[in-house]
């Protein structure tokens, strides 16, 4: 009994040992990663935002309710229509960010929460690139801008509470959901490491 236990120890502590060597050769950010985990954020957005608005539609001609009522409705009551639209949009970003993390956290294997911080610096990049280009030639980039799928940073200087509060939910919410995606993705390869070792160990 000792020595399965001693052996068994043994191969654990080799197993992590090897580990541990393969995650310094190997371990790190991975930019390409990171950028198709990116990509597969915005795609996720892209797609969660087009079925909100088919249901959106579908709902007002399930009910027979026109856009002169829905637009009064909404005037009536804008408190309410801004917390929904702040819900969702949070849900939006946490899960497409969280798919996004999740890629680049399995092609990666190793650091899931720097493959999610990656991934989110890279939506940082794109929203930077996207507004000095609208400065710098003078264009507007309405496609991306009605995504939400990256950070809309404020050209005028001028913005009201609850846009800076927008802003926070669109750079702070991608980050925990690309991380919490990053780990996810990282801790599929460390559950197969596992299995693999007790696969080998089987007799």
């Amino acid at each position: 009994m000792e020595t399965t236990g001693s052996g068994s120890s043994t191969s654990s502590y080799r197993a992590n040992e090897r580990l541990a060597r393969e995650r310094s050769q190997f371990g790190g950010v991975k930019v390409g990663s990171a950028f198709f985990g990116w990509v597969t954020a915005m795609g996720i957005t892209v797609l969660l935002t087009a079925l909100i608005t088919a249901f959106g539609a579908g709902v007002g001609l399930a009910t027979d309710t026109d856009l002169g009522t829905a637009t009064e409705s909404v005037a009536g009551n804008p408190d309410a229509t801004a917390w929904i639209s702040a819900i969702v949009l949070v849900l939006v970003l946490l899960l497409a960010y969280f798919c996004g993390g999740y890629v680049a956290g399995r092609m990666a294997r190793f650091n899931g929460m720097r493959q999610g911080m990656a991934v989110w610096l890279w939506a940082i990049i794109a929203a930077i690139a996207v507004a000095a280009l609208t400065v710098l030639a003078n264009v507007k980039f309405e496609a991306l801008g009605q995504l939400n799928g990256i950070p809309q940073l404020p050209m005028d200087g001028a913005m009201s509470a609850l846009g800076w509060i927008a802003l926070a939910i669109a750079v702070i919410v991608p980050l925990l959901g690309a991380i919490l995606g990053g780990q996810a993705g990282m801790h599929y390869h460390r559950r197969v490491d596992r299995n693999s070792e007790n696969i080998y160990r089987a007799p």
